[in-house]
């Protein structure tokens, strides 16, 4: 049986910072974000964007009455939920109008959550082939304005239909997944910003892959020669890269291939930055839209990585005629019509904060366009709307 992924969606809010403009105004050379991590933009959700919204939008283009009857699970993955009990997946069942003999769950592991939610829908499409399963991996990374990661912060979500006969990526069934218990970055639940050792964690990303990756070719023979590119997480564009570099010993056809691939896989992540979560997706997504050089029956590596940690390597295949499944022109236009923020509007915007005593309040943003929003707050209640595509 072949099961994988049938169709996956980009979403990320209409506002952007220019790195630069953030350079100028911390007195960085641009270089550092530009060249040195390889940023360029950073998404930013206006206060009528939350995971739960983001995870809709992303969601929205996917679902229609056929597949919202044959989806019998909706798995949220985050690191920045809404709500300590209650699952922001229930919010999007409702939402897209799904059956209502589904489940709804959120689940949690850092940035690895949207691999283990894609995993857990392998499962069960396994044992229920006729029905599917709508992940989505959504996230705001936030770590506080004149921090060191600043620069790395990012909004966006990513929503990936699981089921048999994919039309776009076949798993191969063939993970390894590797758990390590340090403190490299975690948010305690009294913290609004996330907490890091930078140097230790890019140490403990390259360490998991290594040994992700050499255990995957100890129990299924995998070679560099059989991949035709390699995913992996984006924290920032250039993380990757020095992960892949290790295991490339010289200048090869591989090599060359993987590292020109790389570079296409990291293109949306430049424009909109870390979204924890759905990160490796984004990554996949970047390289499916701007490499028209790949073929269908060609294999594709996936390096998973979650702080805390734990990672995951697996490969799947790309399936005939997958490019005709992929929203590029959606993603691309997404990216081109946001509104770029000043550093005065971005600072105001990152500490804008809802209301935590219950009171009411209405939300709106003038840029703000997405067909879903976070459009008021009653009495601790999140409240959603649905708009028109073109007039709010």
């Amino acid at each position: 049986m072949k099961i994988g992924i049938d169709q996956l969606h980009v979403y990320t809010p209409s506002l952007y910072l220019d790195l630069k403009d953030l350079a100028k105004a911390r007195q960085v050379d641009p270089d550092k974000y530009t060249i040195g991590i390889g940023q360029d933009r950073m998404g930013i959700n206006p206060i009528t964007q939350d995971t739960v919204s983001m995870a809709a939008n992303a969601a929205f283009p996917l679902i229609n009455a056929r597949n919202a009857s044959e989806i019998d699970m909706i798995i949220l993955a985050t690191e920045s939920g809404t709500d300590y009990s209650k699952s922001g997946a229930t919010y999007l069942h409702d939402l897209l109008a799904i059956q209502p003999f589904a489940r709804a769950i959120e689940v949690k592991q850092a940035c690895y959550s949207g691999t283990a939610g894609i995993m857990m829908a392998y499962d069960y499409v396994s044992n229920h082939p006729d029905r599917k399963v709508l992940v989505v991996a959504s996230d705001i990374a936030r770590y506080g304005l004149g921090t060191a990661g600043e620069v790395t912060q990012g909004a966006g979500a990513v929503a990936m239909i699981i089921s048999q006969n994919p039309r776009v990526l076949t798993l191969n069934n063939d993970s390894v997944p590797y758990t390590f218990h340090n403190f490299d970055f975690w948010r305690p639940n009294y913290a609004k910003n996330a907490l890091v050792d930078g140097k230790y964690s890019n140490q403990a990303y390259i360490d998991a892959f290594q040994k992700t990756w050499h255990e995957h070719q100890r129990r299924h023979h995998t070679t560099l020669d059989a991949l035709a590119a390699v995913c992996f997480h984006l924290p920032y564009s250039k993380m990757g890269k020095k992960a892949l570099t290790t295991i490339l010993d010289e200048e090869s056809d591989t090599t060359n291939r993987l590292l020109t691939r790389y570079e296409k896989s990291v293109q949306y992540t430049r424009q909109i930055g870390n979204i924890y979560t759905g990160s490796l997706y984004l990554g996949f997504a970047s390289l499916l839209d701007l490499d028209e050089s790949l073929n269908a029956g060609e294999t594709i590596g996936f390096f998973s990585y979650g702080s805390g940690s734990v990672a995951e390597f697996f490969t799947g295949e790309l399936v005939e005629n997958y490019r005709h499944h992929l929203y590029t022109s959606d993603h691309e236009k997404m990216l081109s019509q946001r509104y770029p923020l000043t550093i005065e509007e971005y600072e105001t915007t990152f500490l804008e904060s809802l209301p935590e005593d219950g009171s009411s309040v209405a939300l709106s943003h003038p840029q703000d366009k997405a067909v879903i929003q976070l459009a008021a707050m009653d009495q601790h209640r999140r409240i959603y709307q649905i708009y028109d595509k073109v007039e709010q």
